[in-house]
């Protein structure tokens, strides 16, 4: 219970602070804390129950406004709209701090206040019938229906008996009449019985998943596929078959076309290039020569350095198992001293649960004596409601039969109207027109003809669009012709270089399964050669390590199961290193020798060119 000398003093403060508060332009946490600045003067208990109401009355500020909006439309009608915040602080002072304050202490703070409005408002709030209907309904669309009764609505109603004492009291003092108290003992000085904070309750640890054992790589992923051994079969076959049968390909007319433009372009372009050689202009040889030393410096270039890669990702990961195995001694010695405080914890967890218990049991008990009290209440309250519906069904009936006799008035109109229309529409009408094919129209326009004129004039001008299409089609066939001629001759040319070609491409196959079987290149790097040297430190210094460590044996297999797995995570991440570094060397080999290909190609190309030039001359 809070003990202050000027109750008046303190309650007009904070109605001052909560005045000046504005939730748009300042947060809770400031508005509190300049509070707490201009309170530095009074004592820790005054202190503590100014800003615990200020903080109170803007938490629940949703509730109280339900209270107080009600009171001015009700009984606080001629209430001044500037002492709002004062019922406030006072509605909360009755609602969630009576339990602590005391009746006592909350009779002082209430007679130090304005006798007629304290009067006024408790009245109001303090009444059981609006405390048991509309508070409690508006207060449970903010929060849960059984919170608010269990934690406020029954409080209050307990209290309600003695505050009712308090009222008589004030209307006593305004009446200028005195009554007796009844007072059983003087009350003697406690000591405070301030709330103990709860502790917080400590959730119960979730069991760590373990992790399921990855399934193994199969074999079949770092072997080539049957498929694909079997179709450069089928690849070769087909090549030779149609190496000696020479069976046609069938081409659309665009195909033709423009694969008979490919080839044509691929003459002019040689023919100009070997007249600027007649001319005198440089051979690109040299040049070409260049750029594949210069592509080939390049490659190995990059080879070292996917090399280097390769071996600082094995290096880091020597790194982190060193790194690993450190962790695990340090978290063994951590392990040890959680079970310690663990039990601790679960030993006071189990006192408080006992003691949370008892105290629902005693809130049961309370619950159940609100509930008898109620029962009366609600009675009253449901014949109310039945007398409401009652006079509501009575007002609905007649208005429903001023309804029915509306529509029936209407519904026989419309049936007369229907009538009357009927009537008319059963009239005979007798509409003949008689039409001469051979008059025009008569509306005076220059170009209008008669049905007759018009038909022979529509008659000519089928006739003149059948002789434009028959021309037409004359000339689409002709067309047809010459483009049917064009792509035979195309065909015969097409035919000619794709010889040329296929023997051209079986060589370079050729040379190329040679080039393919003549194995890789060494490469030798001072940066590859330093890694794997302290790879082989680091594997060293690993292996001495996990000797020394020692784990208890379920926990030495599962570290080492994490061990292997990340062993295989590394080893397959080190051979895919390895095929990637083997194929970019293929690719180089590869490109050296369609290099050749493509000059040896030119030479025969060009040589083909001057047989045809000759020949045309």
């Amino acid at each position: 219970m809070v003990k202050m000398v000027s109750h008046g003093k303190h309650i007009a403060i904070i109605v001052q602070q909560l005045n000046k508060f504005n939730p748009e332009n300042q947060s809770v946490e400031d508005f509190l804390n300049e509070s707490a600045k201009m309170l530095q003067t009074f004592n820790v208990t005054e202190e503590k129950f100014v800003l615990d109401t200020l903080a109170g009355c803007i938490e629940y500020k949703s509730l109280l406004d339900v209270v107080v909006d009600a009171f001015f439309v009700r009984d606080g009608r001629y209430c001044l709209i500037s002492e709002r915040n004062l019922y406030i602080v006072i509605c909360y002072l009755a609602t969630f701090q009576l339990e602590e304050l005391g009746l006592q202490h909350f009779s002082r703070i209430v007679k130090s206040l304005d006798t007629a409005k304290m009067q006024k408002f408790l009245r109001f709030f303090f009444n059981a019938l609006y405390l048991n209907t509309w508070i409690k309904d508006e207060w449970s669309q903010f929060y849960d229906s059984l919170y608010v009764k269990e934690n406020w609505i029954d409080p209050l109603l307990r209290w309600q008996p003695k505050v009712q004492q308090l009222i008589e009291q004030l209307t006593d003092i305004l009446s200028n009449r005195t009554t007796t108290v009844k007072s059983s003992t003087v009350t003697q000085p406690k000591e405070f019985n301030l709330t103990v904070p709860k502790p917080r309750a400590i959730p119960i640890p979730l069991p760590i998943p373990l992790l399921e054992k990855r399934p193994p790589v199969p074999p079949s992923t770092y072997k080539p596929p049957k498929e694909k051994k079997q179709l450069e079969e089928i690849k070769t076959k087909n090549r030779r078959k149609a190496e000696t049968d020479n069976i046609p390909i069938k081409l659309n007319a665009a195909a033709i076309l423009r694969e008979g433009a490919l080839y044509q372009r691929k003459m002019e372009q040689e023919l100009k290039r070997i007249e600027n050689l007649l001319r005198g202009a440089g051979d690109p040889s040299e040049f070409l020569e260049w750029q594949k030393q210069m592509r080939g410096k390049d490659l190995e270039e990059q080879l070292a350095e996917i090399e280097c890669r390769r071996l600082q990702g094995k290096l880091s990961h020597e790194e982190a198992v060193l790194a690993h195995q450190n962790v695990i001694q340090e978290n063994k010695k951590k392990a040890d001293l959680m079970r310690e405080e663990k039990a601790e914890l679960m030993h006071r967890y189990a006192e408080k649960r006992l003691q949370e218990q008892k105290e629902m049991r005693d809130l049961v008990e309370q619950v159940v004596e609100g509930h008898k009290n109620a029962k009366q209440a609600k009675i009253k309250l449901q014949k109310y409601k039945q007398r409401i519906v009652q006079e509501v069904c009575e007002e609905n009936r007649e208005l429903l039969r001023q309804a029915l006799e509306e529509e029936e008035e209407k519904l026989r109109k419309r049936y007369e109207l229907i009538q009357q229309i009927r009537a008319i529409e059963s009239l005979p009408s007798v509409r003949h027109k008689f039409v001469d094919l051979t008059e025009t129209g008569g509306h005076g326009l220059i170009c209008e003809m008669s049905i007759v004129e018009l038909r022979e004039r529509l008659a000519l001008l089928r006739e003149a669009q059948k002789a434009a299409e028959e021309e037409k089609r004359d000339q689409i066939i002709h067309e047809k012709q010459a483009k049917e001629q064009l792509l035979l001759d195309k065909l015969d040319q097409i035919s000619l270089f794709r010889a040329q070609l296929g023997r051209a491409a079986a060589l370079k196959q050729e040379e190329k399964k040679g080039k393919s079987q003549s194995g890789e290149r060494p490469m030798k790097d001072e940066r590859i050669l330093n890694l794997q040297k302290k790879i082989v430190e680091k594997t060293m210094e690993r292996k001495k390590q996990a000797g020394l460590l020692k784990i208890t044996p379920q926990k030495t297999s599962i570290a080492s199961r994490k061990d292997s797995l990340q062993w295989n995570h590394w080893k397959e991440l080190e051979e895919s290193r390895e095929r990637q570094f083997r194929i970019l060397q293929r690719g180089f080999m590869a490109r050296e020798t369609a290099q050749k290909m493509a000059a040896y190609e030119a030479a025969r190309s060009r040589a083909t060119v001057c047989i045809l030039r000759s020949e045309v001359k």
